[in-house]
This record gives C-alpha cells, sequence and structure tokens, in this order.
C-alpha cells in the first residue's frame, strides 16, 4: 500500500503552506503529494487568503521536490481547454523530471463556476465534454507527428502535438467517482487509476467491482486507490483534538473516514487493501499540523 498526502487548499492556504507539507511529505518517505482542484472554499467558514491555482503550485513544487510523485484529485474538466490543459500537464511533468500524475473528472461545483465566470453545463453535457477532452489530451500527448479531432464539443485539426511529458507514452491519469455506468466505463478506457474517495468498506466493493466489469471489456488494468478524511492520534486525546482542529467529530469520523489510533488506522487500511486498493490517500485539512505526519509516518507508513 502507497500512502499519499491529499490537500485541499481551497479551504485557505497559501502557496508557501503547500510548499511546507510538499517538502516534509518528501522527508518523511510518503509516495506523494497531491491537492484539489478547486477556485473557493468549500462549504461555510473563513475563507482565509483563498485558493491557490492547481496546476501552477504544482510547477512550483516540481522544482522544489525531487522524488514525490505530484498531481491533482481532481481537476475539473471544465477549468480547462483540453489542448492548453495537455500542454500544461506536459510541462509541469518536464519541470518535475517525469513525476506528474493528472486527476481529472467532470467538474461538480456549480458555485465556483459562477464566482468565476466558469461556464457549467448541465452533467449530460458535461461528462461528453470530459470524454472528449481525455481523448483529446492522451491523444496529444501519444501522437507522434501532427493530431487532428473532430468531436461534438471539440476541434484539433493539425496540431503539432507539443511539448510532450517526460513521461512516455504519457502521465498517469486518474478517474474518480461513484457514478454506476459512465464513470466505470471511462476509468476502463482512458485511466491508470480509479479512485474512489470518502466511501464506505460496502461502497468501495461495489465501485471496485464494476470498475473491475468494465476493464474486463477493455482488457486493460487500473490501479485501485481509496481517500480518505485522516486524523491519527496517539491517545484519544489527541485524537479529538486533531479531530476538532477540523471541525470533526472523531466518534463519527471513525465510521465515516480514517481516525483512530496508528493501530486502529493500520487495520482499517488493511480493510481497504484487502478489497483490491493499492494506494490511500490521507485527506490531511490541518496543513500546520506537521506532527501530525510525523507521527503517521512513525507508526503508520512502516507497517503498510
Amino acid at each position: 500500500m502507497k500512502l499519499r498526502i491529499f490537500t485541499e487548499p481551497q479551504q485557505g492556504a497559501t502557496y508557501d503552506d503547500l510548499l511546507t507539507v510538499a517538502q516534509a511529505t518528501e522527508r518523511l518517505g510518503f509516495d506523494a503529494f497531491f491537492r484539489s482542484d478547486h477556485y473557493q472554499r468549500i462549504g461555510s467558514g473563513d475563507p482565509g487568503v483563498g485558493s491557490t491555482d492547481a496546476w501552477i503550485t504544482l510547477a512550483g513544487l516540481a522544482r522544489e521536490t525531487s522524488s514525490i510523485r505530484l498531481g491533482t484529485l481532481v481537476s475539473p474538466a471544465t477549468f480547462r481547454l483540453p489542448g492548453p490543459l495537455a500542454i500544461s500537464v506536459a510541462q509541469v511533468d518536464r519541470m518535475s523530471g517525469g513525476r506528474v500524475e493528472l486527476g481529472f473528472g467532470t467538474g461538480w461545483y456549480d458555485a465556483e463556476h459562477t464566482s468565476y465566470g466558469i461556464p457549467f453545463p448541465p452533467t449530460g453535457e458535461r461528462f461528453g465534454r470530459f470524454e472528449e477532452q481525455l481523448e483529446i489530451i492522451t491523444g496529444l500527448w501519444t501522437a507522434e507527428k501532427t493530431y487532428s479531432f473532430e468531436g461534438s464539443y471539440y476541434r484539433l485539426a493539425d496540431s503539432p502535438a507539443l511539448p510532450k511529458p517526460a513521461q512516455r507514452p504519457r502521465p498517469p491519469i486518474i478517474i474518480g467517482g461513484f457514478g454506476a455506468r459512465r464513470t466505470p466505463r471511462l476509468a476502463a478506457a482512458y485511466a491508470d487509476e480509479y479512485n474512489l474517495p470518502f466511501r464506505s468498506l460496502a461502497d468501495t466493493e461495489v465501485a471496485f467491482d464494476r470498475v473491475r466489469r468494465a476493464c474486463g471489456t477493455t482488457g486493460r488494468e487500473v490501479v485501485l486507490s481509496v481517500a480518505q478524511t485522516t486524523v491519527v492520534g496517539a491517545d484519544r486525546a489527541e485524537i479529538e483534538r486533531r479531530a476538532a482542529a477540523i471541525g470533526e467529530d472523531p466518534d463519527k469520523l471513525r465510521e465515516s473516514g480514517l481516525c483512530g489510533t496508528p493501530a486502529e488506522v493500520v487495520e482499517r487500511i488493511g480493510r481497504f487493501a484487502a478489497l483490491g486498493a493499492e494506494r490511500f490517500y490521507l485527506q490531511i485539512l490541518d496543513l500546520a499540523d506537521l506532527e501530525h505526519l510525523e507521527l503517521i509516518a512513525a507508526e503508520v507508513l512502516p507497517h503498510v
């Protein structure tokens, strides 16, 4: 099991905050540093300094880290046109020496689209655009010469399909979600990894089975992963303190997320591993608590 640190900067975090966490992630031996891709706070509360752009952030981190994987969980297709997004990700991949992964989705948070003038089509159209973007981005990265595409939403004519990413044939693509039909089909067709965020063990088993069946029709295999809100403490008092800092009830979080002592957390991670999960994204919401990361690295990471 590979443990990855997953942050939510839209809740209020500067680039320097993220740099500190990313460098701690690398120093402590975690596999990757990921961030969400949102432009404003989700839910009520103090927005703090606001959010930062995901791919600009990752470009900076690409030059200030050396070994950890870097990526988004996930970038909405609504935010960027497919050609420019392919260029951005390819450039950050080269800046990092080939350590980038693209988590990619349809987009769902309508409020941030309204706030920043981003079109937010109905669900069916978002999925249609998302699928065309997947084909275009992978096509641009893997084309040996020029690349053209004619779809319902996008048209590319004789693109030079440059720059190419450092990873060949392309950076890994992560697709996530609990959709019953379109998500498994698209994951089986385009993804290298399928991620299920914030779901129970029972829901995870159902979703993983859907993706496995879809992969049976394409002949491809994908890595399976999960994401869970994470609070780990050496004792009850530390667990309660860390849960309170992110506005969570520790007893409820034990049921809905990854919460407890290191031994309890190791056991729960093992239950997801038994379902086939190979990567675990630890959603860390209190970015100032580096001792939290140190505890997980010392008492959880060696046992999974």
